[in-house]
């Protein structure tokens, strides 16, 4: 450890992202990303970008695209919330919303980022078990709290979170945020946003990363009530004023004037997804309901994942583990392209069959 290093510093354990290996050849199924380009109009839009664009700072408050984003919506600009990609707006989050004196609720299996913010803004968190089925129980959260933190589709079960038992978490938790992140929602769940003028204590985070296939560009989104979104642009404004680059401003905007794309790529996915769901159950596993666009699947007690995971890997093909209690026999997939997905199920026979894992 650096003896520079304040006692912050000294405490973390950083999150560990998915790799990013640029071999041409390999099947890369590991980080959760759309396995199609986003919109033509993404790319004309960039292509129009000239030098006053890029010499002169972006608009800090994003306007133009606030104000697209809510009208998608159905709410006003002022309860919109733009920032670098949904990790720094679920960063400001904690900071700004999250930073209470009890503690911080999410499940004990979801996106391992929630416990490294705990540690970053010195909250306490408190975890809550899963289901032996994996799913989230609601009741499960009715206990004193300064926050609830949950994804839905949960990462990296994929599980949905049907919207009526948002509303009994919330009805629940009047006095607490809840906050539902949405990184996977349009790939087969209905969006929480739709609650967000009627309950105040409702924030909703999205991203651009996943459905949209602009994972490059790093836009989050957030939708709420006035209060919470003020609260956001407080920490925004003490923190880096001008999160999106006028590159991603102009871009994101081509790619929301554009539904027939975006509708038409989360629907291959999803017909990939349950494709690749049966070949993995013929094959002996077994696979969780995922509402995502990923998929969460055990080989069963004759195999052993991790040994799947590194026998794969040798063979270019790029999947995710994780060596944590309850999920270690687990494989998460990222739903690929038909082919991709083939790849994949074909060399998991092949190893299978010899003895792999």
């Amino acid at each position: 450890m650096s003896r520079y290093w304040s006692d912050v510093v000294r405490r973390l354990t950083p999150y560990v992202p998915g790799e990013q290996p640029r071999h041409p050849r390999l099947v890369k199924l590991n980080t959760n990303e759309s396995p199609y380009p986003p919109s033509p109009r993404v790319l004309d839009a960039i292509h129009r970008i000239d030098g006053d664009d890029l010499r002169r700072y972006p608009d800090p408050e994003s306007t133009a695209l606030r104000a697209a984003f809510a009208e998608r919506a159905g709410l006003l600009p002022e309860q919109v919330f733009l920032g670098n990609g949904s990790d720094e707006v679920l960063a400001h989050v904690f900071m700004g919303l999250l930073r209470q004196a009890a503690p911080l609720l999410f499940p004990d299996i979801s996106y391992s980022f929630y416990p490294v913010w705990c540690d970053l803004y010195g909250i306490v968190g408190e975890p809550v078990a899963l289901r032996e089925n994996f799913s989230i129980e609601v009741a499960d959260y009715a206990r004193p709290n300064g926050g609830i933190i949950l994804p839905n589709p949960n990462a990296p079960t994929g599980m949905l979170l049907a919207l009526e038992d948002i509303r009994r978490l919330l009805e629940a938790n009047r006095d607490s945020v809840v906050v539902i992140d949405e990184a996977y929602i349009d790939f087969g769940g209905a969006s929480a946003v739709t609650l967000v003028n009627t309950y105040d204590n409702l924030l909703v985070v999205q991203t651009l990363s996943k459905s949209r296939a602009l994972a490059g560009l790093r836009v989050g989104v957030a939708y709420g009530h006035v209060d919470l979104i003020d609260g956001l642009q407080r920490v925004k404004n003490s923190f880096n004023s001008y999160p999106l680059d006028a590159v991603a401003q102009h871009a994101v905007l081509a790619s929301l004037e554009d539904e027939a794309w975006f509708e038409a790529s989360c629907t291959k996915v999803i017909a990939s997804r349950s494709r690749l769901t049966q070949g993995l159950q013929t094959l002996g596993f077994t696979v969780l309901p995922s509402s995502a666009n990923f998929v969460f699947a055990s080989p069963g007690a004759e195999h052993d994942a991790r040994a799947l995971f590194l026998a794969l890997r040798e063979r270019g093909i790029i999947v995710r583990h994780f060596n944590k209690p309850r999920i270690a026999d687990f494989l998460r997939i990222s739903v690929g392209t038909d082919e991709q997905c083939e790849a994949l199920l074909a060399a998991l026979s092949d190893l299978m069959a010899a003895g792999a894992g």
